[in-house]
């Protein structure tokens, strides 16, 4: 379920943060809610360093991504 959500944000922040979400083919919508998402899921990270915490759930993987498939080819090549 969506609700909608009334936030106060600097103007220039604003402008940044809606070229970065076309930049990166996303909505603004999106961008908020992948870090609130983010933000409160700490207790799943907090024993990871500050470095890491930043760029963790930054890559969006495909549904069907089968990781133990796409480490298998990548070791056939190197071994292969």
């Amino acid at each position: 379920m969506q609700t909608k959500l009334t936030l106060s944000v600097d103007v220039s922040v604003i402008a940044r943060a809606k070229r970065y979400a076309q930049r990166t083919g996303r909505s603004l919508s999106e961008l908020v809610e992948h870090y609130l998402d983010t933000l409160t899921h700490e207790e799943v990270t907090e024993d990871l360093s500050p470095r890491l915490k930043k760029i963790v759930g930054v890559v969006q993987l495909p549904e069907d991504f089968d990781e133990d498939k796409i480490l298998r080819k990548a070791l056939e090549r190197k071994h292969l």
